[in-house]
Parts: structure tokens; C-alpha cells; sequence
């Protein structure tokens, strides 16, 4: 604005030396009498000055100003994808729905097309393959996994209460899953012999919790709630093995009470593991 004003008071200073023409005589708006080469910015304005038989021109440039684009410019695009994530969200919900019942290699883009209603096409454009689509799977349950075992954990003390937490939310897990069952235990039945990329997807998964099982039992042992010299990957075994007697006896034989059992059985292996002064 103060350079607007500086140019109106120098225009001003210029047209008082024409004092025989008034200002409005002196100023034309040259829209039509432009050189064919000439370059001229959008909205600039031509300003011409009479004298006697002489012109001076000037040109005075638009001003340049940033725009914000307009909101229906970002807004298709946008909604595109938040479309494409909540049907890639959809068709990867049912299809863990459907590997709880008939397993990851019961998965087909034609079994996953019939039960979300969708194209063959539309569900291929989102996997691409059979392989992706069991791979997505599997990363899709990992993250739920995690997200209702692992980080609650987290917020418990760290040593023994972090890793009670930690084996009280995989039984809770494990509980709810006796009808659909879990995707590690019955994934590692099907792909135990079958090398691939599935399988690699499988073994990292149930790797990374194994790790994180492993790390608490160790910090237990920090914080001095269990033995200086406990063997961390011995008694994550003990406990894994808890986790899959939970499952085989209330899933498959559906025997009233193993949940009860296994929080005893897991009670018991940590007094062995405790410090003596702790028990």
C-alpha cells in the first residue's frame, strides 16, 4: 500500500508540469494500440503523457499476489484417496474375517470380491496379487495385535507389572479369538514348510513380539524383580508355551477354565524366576 501511495504522489508530481491539459486529458487507459511484440503483465496499465506534439509512455506493472488455490482444486484428489484408504480399510477387515475361518491360504481376490461385494478388478487394483494380499494380512493383524496387547502394556511400571500386563493382554486376546482364532498360531501351522515371502512376513511378525516379550523379562530382571541371572529366552518359552495350551484346550477342545489355568500356570513360572525376597 505505501508503495501504491509513493507512486500516486511521484504520477501526481509528473501531471502538475502539463498545466495546459487538465489531468484527465493527460491520462489514457492504452488497452487496444498495443506493439504486436510487445509483453504486457495481466492487469498492467499504459499511461500515456501529452505534450506539445510529444508522448512519454509508461507502463506500471500489475501487482503480484499469492493466491490461494481454490479449495474444490485439492478437495477431488483428496477425497480420492481418503476413498481408496477406507476401501483398502474395508476389504482388508473382511479378509481377516475370512483367513480366521478358512486361513491365510484359503484367501483368494475372488473369495475376498464375493464376501466384500466388490469386482474382482477393485479388489486386485488395491493387492495387486494373491501374495500381497495375504502379506497385508498379515501386517493388518500385527497392527491391531499391537495395538490392544503391546501399547496398553506400555503404560504399566516397567519390570514384573509390565510384563504381567503384557501376558494378561495376549490371554484377553487370545480369549476373545477362540471362535476366529489367531493368526500367528494358525499361520504358523500352514507355513511352517512352505518357504516365501508369507511366511517371512509371518516369522518377522511373531519375531518382533517375541523380541518385545524378551526385553521385558529382561528389564524384570534390572528393576529386580526377577533373578540377576534369569535366562530371558527360557522362560519366554515357558510363557509361549502357556499361550499355546491356552489356545489348543479352549479353542479346540473347548474345555471350560483354561484361561483360569494358564494365568495360574503363569504365576507359578514367575515365582520360579523371582527373587526369593519377592515371592
Amino acid at each position: 500500500m505505501a508503495n501504491v501511495r509513493g507512486l500516486c504522489r511521484g504520477l501526481s508530481r509528473v501531471l502538475s508540469t502539463f498545466p495546459d491539459r487538465s489531468r484527465h486529458e493527460c491520462l489514457e487507459m492504452d488497452t487496444n494500440r498495443r506493439p504486436r511484440n510487445a509483453t504486457f503483465l495481466q492487469n498492467s496499465t499504459t499511461v500515456r503523457f501529452y505534450k506539445s506534439n510529444a508522448v512519454t509512455t509508461l507502463n506500471f506493472p500489475a501487482a503480484t499476489f499469492h493466491v490461494e488455490p481454490a479449495d474444490h482444486a485439492t478437495a477431488t484428489p483428496a477425497r480420492s484417496l481418503l476413498k481408496g484408504q477406507h476401501t483398502r480399510t474395508v476389504i482388508l477387515d473382511a479378509a481377516l474375517g475370512l483367513a480366521s475361518q478358512i486361513g491365510l491360504e484359503g484367501l483368494s481376490i475372488g473369495a475376498l470380491a464375493e464376501v466384500t461385494r466388490m469386482s474382482k478388478s477393485g479388489v486386485f487394483a488395491h493387492f495387486g496379487s494373491r501374495e500381497e494380499l495375504q502379506i497385508s494380512v498379515v501386517r493388518e493383524y500385527h497392527a491391531k495385535f499391537k495395538d490392544e496387547v503391546f501399547d496398553p502394556a506400555m503404560l504399566h511400571a516397567r519390570g514384573l507389572p509390565r510384563f504381567q500386563a503384557l501376558f494378561d493382554l495376549w490371554v484377553k486376546r487370545v480369549s476373545v479369538e477362540i471362535d476366529s482364532g489367531c493368526l500367528y498360531i494358525s499361520g504358523a501351522v500352514e507355513f511352517d514348510d512352505r518357504p516365501g515371502p508369507v511366511r517371512d512376513a509371518l516369522v518377522g511378525m511373531v519375531q518382533d513380539w517375541q523380541d518385545a516379550l524378551e526385553r521385558a523379562i529382561g528389564i524384570a530382571a534390572v528393576e529386580g524383580h526377577l533373578r540377576a541371572n534369569v535366562e530371558a529366552e527360557q522362560l519366554l518359552f515357558e510363557v509361549h508355551g502357556l499361550i499355546l495350551a491356552l489356545h489348543h484346550d479352549a479353542r479346540f477342545l473347548r474345555k471350560p477354565g483354561a484361561v483360569g489355568r494358564a494365568r495360574a500356570a503363569f504365576a507359578r513360572v514367575v515365582a520360579h524366576y523371582a527373587k526369593p525376597e519377592l515371592i
